[in-house]
């Protein structure tokens, strides 16, 4: 049982969940001000909306049919009755008090008794995160099947993750940061687009109406260089903004992978040759924020 679980929280998925307080954290290392409670406690409330998502994904696909023998992806402890429903719920609501817990953890030791304005602002994100991974495929009315998880990918793992993070280690506001938080939203995005795009076929019989779904595989392969391409650029930019040292150019080594992902995603056909190109993407994201987070702070 303890395998199927480990299974259901799909581990592999946190590093793409992570490179978002990794930027964060990066950019206030490098003004200085990088805090080491607020990264940790960063990281685990992150861990846990991760694995909340997971899980909230696996009974809602399940529930809704979008999880059905004909999806090339692994299959999900739900629908193949590793794990009951009940359980799963159970599971969900267990991630989600975790996740309060150590979100209010973040805010106490961020905030402290002052700034009240604040401390009630990043209480009410919280609770929004903890939601939007709820409802992602969950519940009545899943707002990834009406083709909303593309923007939901960019503000939580691109403008709320970086900037949040960056907020709680400085307590400051630089607008040029959102130029890296968007680069991550964008290749965050990308990671989803590979998964749409392989799960095309099974999503049109859900009637779950993802953007590759909306808009065809053609069309979805130009939107996947475009989010590329775009992320590569708005980093550029910030470099090219703060120039001061070639190590800012370390995170370009990421670039041969960007056009590994972009040409996969143009070639392939068959659902199932897109499969590592998912985890390729999620590590290339990682391996971007490493690289462009080194490069500030050299």
């Amino acid at each position: 049982m303890i395998k199927y679980w480990i299974e259901a929280f799909r581990l592999r998925t946190l590093p793409l969940s992570l490179a978002c307080i990794g930027m964060g954290s990066f950019l206030a290392a490098s003004q200085k001000m990088f805090r080491w409670e607020v990264f940790l406690l960063s990281g685990l409330t992150t861990i846990f909306l991760q694995i909340l998502s997971n899980l909230a994904n696996d009974y809602g696909d399940s529930k809704h049919g979008a999880d059905s023998d004909e999806r090339e992806g692994p299959s999900r402890a739900v629908q193949s009755g590793k794990i009951s429903a009940k359980a799963m719920k159970n599971a969900m609501i267990l991630f989600a008090t975790l996740s309060l817990i150590s979100g209010l953890s973040l805010i106490w030791v961020s905030f402290g008794n002052e700034n009240f304005i604040y401390i009630l602002i990043f209480l009410i994100l919280g609770i929004l995160a903890i939601g939007a991974a709820i409802t992602y495929t969950a519940g009545p009315s899943p707002y990834g099947y009406a083709g909303l998880g593309d923007i939901s990918v960019m503000i939580f793992f691109g403008w709320l993750g970086v900037l949040g993070t960056f907020y709680l280690h400085t307590n400051t506001w630089d607008w040029l940061n959102l130029l890296p938080a968007t680069s991550c939203g964008l290749f965050a995005t990308a990671v989803l687009n590979v998964n749409n795009i392989r799960d095309i076929p099974s999503d049109k019989i859900a009637g779950k109406m993802s953007i590759p779904v909306r808009i065809g595989r053609k069309k979805a392969r130009i939107y996947h260089w475009l989010l590329l391409v775009s992320g590569m650029v708005l980093s550029l930019t910030y470099v090219l903004l703060n120039f001061q040292s070639g190590w800012q150019l370390l995170f370009l080594l990421a670039l041969p992978l960007l056009l590994k992902n972009g040409n996969a995603v143009s070639k392939y056909e068959k659902p199932g040759d897109l499969d590592p190109y998912l985890k390729q993407m999620a590590l290339t994201t990682l391996i971007f924020v490493l690289t462009f987070g080194i490069g500030q702070i050299i």
